[in-house]
């Protein structure tokens, strides 16, 4: 019993490590450029809300062109795990 809940937590820390390495990139980048806008509209008392929604679609879509391959390289190597883990349980 103690071992399939230690194998539960174990694919669980997986899965979320799995999700914040694939998310991490892209959000991280939107962030930045949210910051950035921000200053850049307090800095300028410009209070107009598509520019800094623009941008951020802009630049996640850019980021995520970027970073495909290695998204679906993660997810493809865990979901391989995931189905050999799959197919070892008897």
């Amino acid at each position: 019993m103690i071992l399939e809940f230690d194998n539960n937590i174990a694919q669980l820390r997986d899965a979320f490590w799995t999700i914040v390495t694939i998310a991490g990139p892209v959000l991280i980048a939107a962030l930045l450029i949210g910051l950035i806008i921000g200053i850049l509209q307090a800095a300028t008392s410009i209070n107009e809300m598509t520019l800094s929604f623009v941008p951020k679609i802009l630049l996640v879509l850019i980021f995520m062109a970027i970073f495909a391959a290695f998204m679906m390289t993660n997810l493809t190597e865990y979901f391989l795990r995931i189905f050999e883990e799959i197919s070892n349980i008897r």
